[in-house]
C-alpha cells in the first residue's frame, strides 16, 4: 500500500515532515526510517502528538547488516542429485578469529530499531535509524522519552556495541565482566573466543582458547516463502 492510499502513512508524513527519511509497509507493518540527528525529536513527536500517541515502547534492538543478502549455499559446483552440505561457509562468524575477513567499508552497517505501540489508536510502528559510523556506532539514548528503554539499550550495547549517547548507566547486562567483543555482531566467531571450564586441580574456573574447529552444518541461504506470494496473489484477485 502506497502513501497515497495509506491514511497512517499520510499522518506520519504530515506530523514528521522532513524528519521522516522514508517509510514502507511490507506485509502491512509500517516501518519508518529517520536520521540519528532526528532520533529524539521524532520520538517525542510520536509519543506526544494526539494523532500518534505511541506511549508504549515494546522493544529496542540492534541490527548488524554485515553480509546481509549474501548466501553460502553452493549451487554451481554440485551434482545433479542435490545441493552439497559440505560447503565451507565464508559468511560472517564462520571463520577463525585471527583469519577473520576485513571487508571493504559497508555503508551504514549498524542500525537501531524501536518497536512502538499506541494504546489509544491501537497501532504499532517500527522506527529505524542507521548509525553513521561503523567503527563506533551510536545514536542518542531514548531514556528521556521512554524511561523503560534503560535495559533494552544496555542489551543492544552489550551484544552489538552500539553506544547510546546520554544513557546514564551504559554497561554490559548479559555477558561476563571480562567478555571481549560483542556476540551478536556478524563478524563475531560462532564458536566464540574462549572456553570456560572448572579446573579441579586449580579449584577454580579457567579461561582457555577455543579448542574446537569451526565448521558449517547448514550454510546460509536465501529462500522466498511461496506462502507470501500466494497470499499476495489471492489479495490481488480479490479472494
Amino acid at each position: 500500500m502506497t502513501a497515497a492510499n495509506n491514511p497512517f502513512a499520510q499522518v506520519l508524513e504530515a506530523r514528521l515532515g522532513q524528519k521522516l527519511a522514508s517509510h514502507s509497509a511490507p506485509l502491512g507493518e509500517m516501518t519508518i526510517e529517520v536520521l540519528p540527528e532526528n532520533w529524539i525529536a521524532v520520538a517525542r513527536t510520536l509519543r506526544d502528538d494526539p494523532a500518534l500517541r505511541f506511549d508504549v515502547i515494546v522493544d529496542v534492538c540492534g541490527i548488524d547488516y554485515l553480509g546481509h543478502g549474501d548466501t553460502e549455499w553452493d549451487t554451481s559446483d554440485v551434482s545433479s542429485e542435490g545441493f552439497s552440505r559440505g560447503v565451507e561457509g565464508a559468511g560472517p562468524g564462520r571463520f577463525r578469529w585471527e583469519d577473520r575477513p576485513r571487508p571493504p567499508h559497508i555503508p551504514r552497517r549498524f542500525a537501531v530499531v524501536v518497536h512502538l505501540l499506541s494504546l489509544e489508536h491501537n497501532r504499532r510502528l517500527r522506527v529505524r535509524a542507521f548509525c553513521m559510523d561503523d567503527e563506533l556506532p551510536s545514536v542518542p539514548s531514548l531514556i528521556g522519552v521512554w524511561p523503560g528503554v534503560d535495559w533494552f539499550e544496555r542489551e543492544a550495547f552489550d551484544l552489538y556495541g552500539i553506544v547510546f549517547e546520554g544513557h546514564p548507566d551504559l554497561r554490559r547486562i548479559l555477558t561476563d565482566y571480562g567478555f571481549v567483543g560483542h556476540a551478536f555482531r556478524k563478524d563475531f566467531p560462532l564458536i566464540g573466543n574462549v572456553e570456560v571450564r572448572y579446573d579441579p586441580d586449580k579449584r577454580r574456573v579457567v579461561y582457555e582458547p577455543v579448542s574446537i574447529e569451526p565448521r558449517v552444518l547448514v550454510p546460509r541461504t536465501i529462500r522466498d516463502d511461496s506462502r507470501y506470494e500466494q497470499a499476495a496473489a489471492e489479495r490481488k484477485a480479490g479472494k
